[in-house]
C-alpha cells in the first residue's frame, strides 16, 4: 500500500512538535495521521476536517499498531464504496496486511473489528445473501408493536428505580441497560447476562489489549445461547437463526449472534445518549420537542445525521487498482467508511447546523447490500425508550454545566460518559408491568412455537434483580 508524500505545509521550519505532545503522536510513519491517540480522542470531527483538507475526500491513516488503511470522508465516496461490492470487498481475507506482517493476527486488538468471521458482514455476493437472509428473518419475526411492548416494560422498570430521588446518571441508569434488556430478550439470553456482555462489546471497540479477551468472552456466552437453543428453541432471534433455510452452522448462528449484539447494543446506546444529551442541552431542540414542530422520530434523524453512532466503521479491500477521491487504491488496500466526516460533507450539507427534516440520507447505518438490517429495531428502543422517559420526567433538565460533560473516544465511535440529570421525584408508577406479553407471530419457516409461560414472580423481584444487574455494570 503506497501513500502520497505527507503534506507538510502547516508546519513552520524549526517548529517541531516535541515527542510528548499530542500534534507528534497523531504522526505516525511518513508523516501520515494516526486514527488513534489524543488528538482522535479529544476532537475525532476536527481531526476528519484537518485530513479533509489536506487530502481530499480520501485520506491516508493508520490504524493501532501504524496498520495502514484509507478514510473516506466524503458523503458521494462513502456511498461508492458502500454499493460497489465488486470493487470494494466485504472479506476482510483480501487484505494484503495478513501476508506483508503488517499485524498480528493473534495478537492484535484490530482483530475483532477487522478480521473474517463466518457472518454476513464478511461475505459477498450469493453467500451474503444466504446469511442475510436468515439474519432479516431472525428480525422481522418481531413487528414493531411487539417489540414497543418489551421496550414499555423495561424502560417503566428502569425509570421506578431512579424517579424518586429527583436525580440520576442517565446513560448508567437509562440508556444503557434499556438496549442491553431489550436485545438480550430478543436473542433469547438471560437478562442476567446481560451486563458482562455490555461491558465486554464497549471494550472490542476500544481495541485496547483486553479486546481479544473481550471478544472470546462474547462467543464463549453466545456458544453457551446456541447450544441452549439448540435443545429447547424458542421464539427469539437465536432459534430462528438456527431453524432458517438457510442452514446455518452452529458456529453461523453465534457470530451472527455476536453481529447483532455488538452492532445493536453499540449504536442504539450510543444514539439514545446523543438524544437526551442535545434534548437536556439545547433549547432550541427541546422547545421544538414541546411545542410539536419536531417529532421524536424527527429529532432522531436529526442526531443521526450529526452524531452517528458509529464514527467510523470497518472495513472494505479493494478487490483490484483503481482510483477514489483523487488517490490511487491499490489491490488488497483496507479502506475504512467515514460515516461522520460523509455526514458533514459540504456536498450534501453546505451548513451543517441547519436542520434536517423528513430525511434519511444519512450514512449513519451504512449503505448498499451491506446497510445495516436491525435500523428500525433501534430507531423504535430509542424513540420509544426517550418518549416513555420525557413523558414521566418532563421537567427533566441536566444537573451540572454543560462544559463539564465528557466523552471517551475510539477510532470507532465517540461515547458519552455520564449525563446528570434532575427533575421533581415522582413516586413509582403501579401499573402491573408484568402482565404476559402476547407471543410474537410465528415464523413462517416451521419453527415450532414455544409454550407461553405465565408470570406470577411479584413485581418486587424484579425491581431487585434490576439492581442487582445495574449493580454489575
Amino acid at each position: 500500500m503506497t501513500f502520497p508524500p505527507a503534506d507538510h505545509t502547516t508546519t513552520e521550519p524549526g517548529l517541531v512538535p516535541p515527542p510528548s505532545c499530542p500534534a507528534h503522536a497523531a504522526a505516525g510513519v511518513e508523516g501520515v495521521t494516526r486514527l488513534h491517540g489524543a488528538a482522535a480522542e479529544t476532537d475525532p470531527m476536527g481531526l476528519y476536517e484537518k485530513l479533509r483538507a489536506a487530502h481530499g475526500p480520501v485520506a491516508p491513516v493508520l490504524l493501532e499498531g501504524d496498520v495502514r488503511a484509507w478514510l473516506v470522508l466524503g458523503y458521494l465516496e462513502n456511498r461508492d464504496v458502500a454499493t460497489r461490492s465488486t470493487q470494494f470487498s466485504r472479506d476482510p481475507r483480501t487484505w494484503h496486511g495478513w501476508k506483508s506482517g503488517e499485524i498480528d493476527a493473534e495478537t492484535s486488538p484490530l482483530v475483532p473489528m477487522i478480521g473474517w468471521r463466518p457472518d454476513c458482514v464478511c461475505a459477498d455476493g450469493e453467500e451474503h445473501q444466504r446469511l442475510r437472509g436468515a439474519v432479516t428473518a431472525s428480525l422481522n419475526q418481531f413487528d414493531q408493536r411487539g417489540i414497543r411492548r418489551h421496550i414499555t416494560r423495561f424502560a417503566h422498570q428502569l425509570i421506578d428505580e431512579f424517579c424518586e430521588s429527583g436525580r440520576t446518571e442517565l446513560v448508567g441508569q437509562f440508556t444503557e441497560p434499556l438496549p442491553m434488556l431489550v436485545l438480550t430478550h430478543l436473542l433469547g439470553m438471560p437478562d442476567e447476562d446481560g451486563p458482562k456482555l455490555v461491558h465486554a462489546a464497549r471494550d472490542l471497540f476500544k481495541a485496547t489489549e483486553t479486546s481479544l479477551a473481550s471478544n472470546a468472552y462474547v462467543l464463549e456466552t453466545l456458544k453457551q445461547l446456541v447450544a441452549a437453543k439448540r435443545a429447547v428453541p424458542g421464539q427469539d432471534i437465536a432459534s430462528v437463526l438456527m431453524a432458517h433455510p438457510a442452514d446455518l452452522s452452529d458456529e453461523e448462528v453465534q457470530h451472527h449472534l455476536r453481529l447483532i449484539l455488538l452492532a445493536g447494543y453499540e449504536t442504539t446506546a450510543n444514539l439514545m445518549a446523543n438524544v437526551l444529551r442535545m434534548t437536556v442541552t439545547d433549547p432550541r431542540f427541546r422547545g421544538s420537542l414541546a411545542g410539536g414542530q419536531m417529532t421524536l422520530p424527527e429529532a432522531v434523524e436529526q442526531v443521526l445525521w450529526d452524531e452517528p453512532p458509529l464514527m467510523v466503521c470497518p472495513g472494505r479491500w479493494a478487490t483490484g487498482d483503481t482510483s477514489l477521491g483523487g488517490q490511487e487504491i491499490k489491490a488488497g488496500d483496507m479502506l475504512l467508511l467515514g460515516l461522520a466526516a460523509g455526514n458533514v460533507d459540504q456536498a450534501v450539507r453546505q451548513d451543517p447546523s441547519t436542520r434536517v427534516h423528513h430525511n434519511r440520507a444519512h450514512l449513519s447505518f451504512s449503505a448498499g447490500a451491506h446497510e445495516c438490517p436491525g435500523q428500525d429495531i433501534g430507531r423504535v428502543i430509542a424513540d420509544t425508550g426517550i418518549d416513555i422517559l420525557l413523558t414521566r420526567l418532563p421537567d427533566i433538565s441536566l444537573a451540572i454545566a454543560e462544559s463539564e460533560l465528557t466523552w471517551r473516544s475510539s477510532t470507532w465511535a465517540r461515547h458519552l460518559t455520564a449525563l446528570p440529570v434532575k427533575f421533581a421525584g415522582r413516586v413509582p408508577e403501579t401499573r402491573d408491568l408484568l402482565a404476559p406479553l402476547p407471543a410474537p407471530p410465528p415464523p413462517t419457516i416451521g419453527m415450532p412455537a414455544a409454550p407461553r409461560v405465565p408470570v406470577s414472580e411479584p413485581r418486587v423481584s424484579w425491581r431487585a434483580r434490576l439492581r442487582r444487574l445495574l449493580r454489575l455494570r
